[in-house]
């Protein structure tokens, strides 16, 4: 018998190298994980690092179906960071790529490992504005207000996953 299907969100981000294919690499990445299906993926965008330093980040996310459990699929996600040269030297340095789950359906989870859904994600304009392009009805308009000082810009940009 399979695990039952969940409605995921992963957020993708990545500030050093070629990050607009980067990101566009891990999307195609993404769909290619066990038992887990791309439902949709958002425009990129371009932010300035939020409480972090470096270059501009590219960033999106990934509204997924999926039968991994949530640690499974942050060990998965883990790995497509590692694979494409993630280092970790200090807390929220500049990344190749940084891939963090935002929600797992409707589960609340608090462990040392992962804390479900995410605890800054109403904070950051880089999920929200990706995420109300995959998942509208997670993102109020008061959500939005709250972050229209932030910097982050819509990119066009062909060849999505």
């Amino acid at each position: 018998m399979s695990a039952p299907s969940v409605m995921v969100c992963v957020a993708l981000g990545a500030n050093l190298g070629d990050a607009v294919a980067t990101v566009q690499q891990a999307l195609r990445d993404v769909m290619r994980l066990p038992t887990t299906h791309l439902l949709r993926a958002s425009s990129l965008y371009r932010s300035a690092p939020y409480e972090a330093q470096g270059p501009d980040f590219i960033n999106a996310a990934a509204l997924l179906q999926t039968q991994l459990s949530p640690l499974l699929l942050l060990h998965a996600l883990q790995d497509l960071e590692l694979q494409s040269g993630r280092e970790r030297p200090y807390q929220n340095a500049p990344r190749t790529l940084d891939l963090d789950v935002i929600f797992y359906g409707d589960v609340r989870l608090n462990t040392p490992e992962l804390t479900l859904p995410h605890p800054r994600w109403r904070e950051r304009a880089f999920v929200l504005l990706p995420l109300a392009e995959v998942w509208p009805e997670q993102v109020t308009q008061a959500q939005i207000a709250a972050i229209k000082d932030q910097a982050i810009q819509r990119l066009n940009v062909p060849d999505g996953p």
